[in-house]
């Protein structure tokens, strides 16, 4: 079991739980890290066009970010997942991640080009690098009972919003990079779940939170319009007809958010504005493109 030191956690911002937790997998005891509420530790910034709410630095307790205490990681062999079933991994499912423990630890070095230790405090490296782990966990387990395809868009574009904040913080890694690969593998991930959604195959509305963030909980509305603004920012650009299905696409979606004018006092303000705000932006960014043919076509 992991000896409680100073180091295992981030004095004034988080703590350790008073029980220690059995990994289901390796059976190794550890304590996960929380994070301790109140006392100044956020202070609420901007919200981004993902609805990832951004935290200002605080003069006493430097930058904190939420998001990189949420998976639970096993620090002996990497199983990763959301809290809801960290324990509750069948135990068939638990047989093929234990063969599959020296895998995980060679992506998790992979990521950030160094050994990742779970047992030290969370940092945003190690944060990014639980989420990218968890997706790769939810692989194995049974889809009807743990619906894995929408958590799995959730870890996805929980890693990108963490990769995002890694960049800014050492833009010289490249991070960027990795932010842009789970946004991508996010839009993926969202149109499968609401495929899956469709045919009752995994019923995302059996999820408590679909976030994707913590402050505040967007739900089905969230969910629409981040698959409209993954098409509008991480669609892909390289065949022309390809993309211009894309933003209708988007187009569609935004328009059923804010009800094509309508007013929907059951939707959450943010939402709405930001719809209305890239509904524009796909009509300016097609009204560009049939110009652009225009003049092709004169010439």
């Amino acid at each position: 079991m992991d000896f409680l030191d100073e180091t295992s956690y981030r004095k004034g911002v988080t703590y350790l739980s008073r029980e220690p937790i059995r990994c289901p997998v390796c059976g190794h005891e550890f304590y996960q890290e929380k994070l301790q509420s109140g006392g100044g530790r956020l202070i609420a910034g901007e919200l981004t066009d993902f609805l990832h709410r951004l935290y200002k630095p605080s003069q006493k307790f430097g930058n904190v970010y939420p998001l990189i205490y949420t998976p639970v990681v096993c620090p002996d062999c990497f199983y990763a997942s959301l809290p809801q079933d960290f324990l509750k991994v069948p135990s068939d499912v638990a047989e093929e991640l234990q063969s599959r423990i020296k895998e995980r630890m060679t992506e998790a070095t992979k990521l950030i080009g160094t050994p990742v230790d779970f047992s030290k405090a969370r940092t945003l490296e190690s944060g990014a690098v639980a989420y990218v782990l968890a997706m790769h966990c939810y692989d194995f387990f049974p889809p009807k009972k743990f619906i894995p395809v929408i958590k799995q868009a959730l870890c996805s574009i929980k890693a990108a919003f963490l990769f995002e904040d890694l960049n800014k913080e050492q833009p010289e890694k490249y991070y960027d990079f990795l932010a842009s690969v789970f946004y991508k593998k996010a839009l993926f991930l969202y149109q499968y779940a609401i495929e899956l959604n469709q045919s009752k195959q995994q019923i995302m509305e059996e999820m408590k939170v679909l976030g994707p963030d913590l402050d505040k909980d967007y739900g089905y509305d969230g969910v629409t319009f981040l698959i409209a603004t993954l098409l509008l920012r991480y669609g892909d650009t390289s065949d022309p007809e390809q993309r211009a299905k894309d933003l209708e696409e988007a187009k569609l979606y935004y328009g059923k958010i804010f009800g094509m004018g309508k007013s929907d006092s059951n939707k959450p303000q943010e939402i709405l504005n930001k719809a209305r705000d890239c509904y524009d932006e796909i009509s300016k960014l097609q009204k560009a493109a049939e110009s652009e043919c225009q003049t092709d076509s004169v010439l």
